[in-house]
């Protein structure tokens, strides 16, 4: 072995997985607290101890973790990104499926599509003002689709 090599020998078992799938209805613009869609598909699971990815199958909607007890925490950061990213801007040539269509591509990528998040003794460890929220970046869309990766201890 060559000299500063190394091996590791852990005993290792193959952690249980599974993949999930949570439908979500979005109609309108703006942020949607789906922490108990999410609780309650990952309960389903029955793992107790482990780690969820949870991966939005979408380019104009986002996942992220925000605080939950104030509602103008996700009115101010609509708000802002809104700003931020104004719809009819003259630089977009993406225009044919109307005027927030790549505004919301824009916000997707500047947010999240995925997450991780470590399952404690059943639950997901989220600190106390953390909730899971869906971010539909366009006006009228419908239903979202998010992945649950789930991965047992």
């Amino acid at each position: 072995m060559p000299r500063g090599a190394w091996i590791l020998h852990l005993p290792f078992a193959y952690p249980r997985l599974m993949n999930l799938s949570l439908t979500v209805h979005a109609s309108r613009q703006g942020l949607q607290d789906i922490t108990r869609e999410v609780s309650r598909t990952v309960r389903g699971s029955g793992v107790t101890d482990g780690l969820i990815t949870l991966f939005i199958r979408h380019t104009s909607a986002s996942i992220l973790i925000q605080e939950n007890a104030d509602p103008s925490v996700c009115r101010d950061l609509e708000g802002w990104l809104n700003r931020l990213v104004p719809e009819h801007d003259s630089l977009y040539t993406h225009t044919m499926e109307g005027p927030d269509d790549m505004p919301a591509h824009i916000k997707s990528a500047l947010t999240a599509t995925s997450l991780s998040i470590p399952l404690v003794d059943g639950e997901l460890a989220l600190g106390t003002w953390q909730g899971i929220y869906l971010w539909e970046h366009r006006h009228h869309r419908g239903t979202r689709e998010v992945l649950v990766n789930v991965i047992a201890a």
